[in-house]
């Protein structure tokens, strides 16, 4: 069976400047894929050219078996590739169910809609509470919550999250790794950059390794987990 998504030698940079140097990996229908790396090591620069964002300058991004490479991210997400970036990027001014709203854009039928606002509430009951008000007065929990929620609007078959646990109390972390197994579990993909590695390691079915642009290690997470040279580098043991 093909994978849903398949990065294929990607080369790719910032005015002229490389950052991935040939970086080839897959996502498997109903896995959740981690990709982990100290900061600098180019985890969102992939994201942001897997959905369109940047585009690589070699090499071939395959989603269900087309190539997406040249896609702008507005074309991709109506493929069913929602990203969610780091440091959540809402609307403050606007309040939860505007920002919900708006990640629904690319659906029209309100039926459709309405159902989605319905699942993101039984994911996150506490959205439902705070529907009116304006996301810069929530807390950085909820501001999460809603950056998802909102990904989730447009009913997507792959979710990617860029550092899920950014600016969150280690109270909260637990919470928000438990939503995206639950996610996960409701039969959505999940591909997922993080640096807490044994968190993101310990929800996910395989994982990748990024050191400065290049893959260096891959394997399943358990294999991850029990590595030494990773337990060394990134997790403090």
């Amino acid at each position: 069976m093909a994978a849903m998504l398949e990065a294929r030698d990607i080369h790719c940079g910032y005015d002229g400047v490389p950052v991935i140097h040939g970086l080839s990996l897959e996502v498997n229908e109903g896995e959740i894929v981690a990709i982990i790396g100290a900061n600098g090591a180019g985890k969102s620069t992939t994201m942001r050219t897997i959905c369109g964002l940047m585009h690589p300058d070699r090499g071939q991004i395959l989603f269900q078996g087309e190539d997406i490479s040249r896609l702008p991210a507005s074309e991709t997400i109506r493929k069913g590739i929602s990203y969610i970036p780091e440091a959540r990027r809402l609307f403050p001014r606007l309040t939860v169910l505007e920002n919900l709203e708006l990640g629904a854009f690319t659906e029209k039928d309100r039926s459709v809609v309405e159902e989605r606002l319905s699942e993101v509430f039984s994911l996150f009951p506490k959205l439902k509470d705070r529907l009116h008000q304006t996301a810069e007065t929530m807390s950085g929990g909820e501001q999460q919550m809603c950056a998802i929620a909102r990904g989730l609007m447009s009913g997507p078959k792959l979710l990617m999250l860029d550092e899920l646990s950014l600016g969150l109390m280690p109270s909260l972390v637990e919470k928000v790794f438990e939503a995206v197994t639950a996610i996960n579990e409701k039969g959505i993909t999940v591909l997922l950059v993080e640096q807490l590695v044994q968190e993101a390691l310990e929800i996910a079915d395989r994982g990748y390794v990024l050191q400065t642009g290049r893959l260096v290690h891959s394997g399943t997470a358990r294999e991850l987990l029990d590595s030494p040279e990773v337990r060394r580098a990134y997790m403090g043991m």
